[in-house]
């Protein structure tokens, strides 16, 4: 059950990115499970790929590519990872790309492919080869949605965000204060993923993109900070894909450049937007009813307040206590105290659920009442907010319940 969802947002296109959807028939004949994305020439862009060390063989061949060359089409698609599939994996990668530079007339090291699915069943690579001219006919600067239609597979429902907003534009050479009025710019993203989600780059997959320009170096920031905030504050059972990448194109179509000048305006709507896409695939979390913020205050720094936020987000007592909407504090307390956390003062612990003061200075707080707790745990809507008494520094995790439904998507993905 997807928690919290309205209707598709409204959709921004970004001039000289396109994109195109076609059916290859992997798992299902009736969907579309391929999309090809055309980029403009000369565009900036930068990607963030999975740590795994088992990494998918389509991210191997993106990273090397993107070392390379400036990328002029991304293709994906879903229904099988190509992960787990040694030399032959990372040939049947390349074989499509070399089939998309054929039908384009552009380099296959210019091509980055992404794929998503089952581990350890190698690509249908005549059935994507197949569908690609279809996919490559369809191109269109509006084939977002289709697009994120397209590249789901547990997720129920698509994920996208997109905005128009206004930057200020500096003449060139001028200095601070010597600018243009503010011009309008378009930052739009898709993203997929409901299950095998702790990010730790970036997400499963995404795709944003927007018509400012700007130069790699900075982009590359951009994206880091952006997912550090956002996909990177994630998780839904503590497992990190194999195939996860977070990619951030910028066509400079918009005539309007983002530099050191303007940069905070750009970042602040990117990572708006990363956290909307971030927040969704929580949201359509396998089996997920509840849509959890673990926001941990007073901490030394921000990786102490990460830890102790991700132990509570990942602990399966917490998470299952969520499910079933039992006020069971004492499971988030003793999260708390397994956490990797030097010289836990625990005198100084205090938790609240959805505003409710459940511990006051590490016991429970003579306010409190089991009823208040049961009703504070029936929402949708969940904030846990663990005050740790030990500095100025904060830090949020988004989570999920975990219920039965979790469980029997999970053990039928192959069958």
């Amino acid at each position: 059950m997807a928690t919290g969802f309205d209707s598709f947002p409204r959709i921004y296109p970004v001039s000289g990115f396109m994109l195109g959807t076609a059916s290859a028939g992997i798992k299902e004949i009736s969907r579309e499970d391929l999309v090809v994305m055309e980029i403009a020439k000369d565009s900036a862009v930068a990607a963030l790929f999975t740590k795994n060390a088992f990494c998918a063989a389509p991210i191997e061949v993106a990273k090397r590519s993107l070392k390379r060359h400036a990328p002029r089409y991304l293709v994906v698609n879903t229904g099988n990872a190509n992960a787990g599939t040694g030399a032959r994996g990372i040939q049947d990668a390349q074989q499509i790309c070399f089939k998309i530079g054929e039908l384009t007339e552009v380099k296959p090291s210019k091509i980055l492919p992404f794929s998503t699915g089952v581990i350890g069943e190698y690509l249908p690579t005549n059935l994507i080869i197949d569908a690609l001219p279809r996919a490559i006919k369809a191109l269109d600067e509006n084939g977002w949605e289709a697009a994120a239609w397209a590249i789901l597979t547990t997720d129920t429902r698509p994920k996208a965000s997109s905005r128009r907003f206004t930057i200020p534009s500096y003449r060139v050479g001028s200095v601070q204060g010597n600018n243009f009025p503010e011009v309008q710019i378009t930052l739009t993203g898709i993203a997929k993923g409901s299950g095998m989600i702790r990010p730790d780059m970036a997400t499963m997959l995404s795709f944003i993109a927007t018509d400012a320009s700007i130069d790699n170096e900075l982009l590359h920031r951009a994206l880091t900070l952006a997912a550090n905030k956002s996909f990177n504050r994630i998780t839904v059972d503590g497992d990190t894909s194999t195939n996860d990448a977070l990619v951030l194109v910028a066509t400079g179509q918009s005539g309007i450049t983002v530099d050191e000048r303007n940069f905070g305006h750009f970042q602040t709507e990117l990572e708006s937007v990363c956290v909307e896409l971030a927040q969704a695939c929580i949201r359509d979390a396998e089996g997920a009813e509840k849509f959890v913020g673990i926001i941990v205050l007073n901490a030394l720094n921000a990786d102490e307040a990460l830890e102790v936020g991700y132990t509570v987000a990942e602990s399966p007592l917490v998470k299952t206590a969520l499910g079933a909407s039992d006020a069971n504090w004492g499971r988030v307390l003793a999260a708390i105290g397994r956490a990797q956390i030097a010289n836990l003062d625990i005198k100084k612990v205090d938790i609240r659920i959805n505003g409710i003061l459940v511990v006051s200075q590490g016991q429970r707080s003579a306010d409190y009442s089991e009823e208040a707790g049961s009703m504070a745990m029936q929402s949708e809507d969940i904030e846990i907010q663990i005050l740790l008494g030990r500095g100025v520094a904060s830090g949020t995790v988004w989570t999920t319940d975990l219920g039965h439904e979790y469980i029997r998507i999970n053990a039928d993905y192959r069958t």
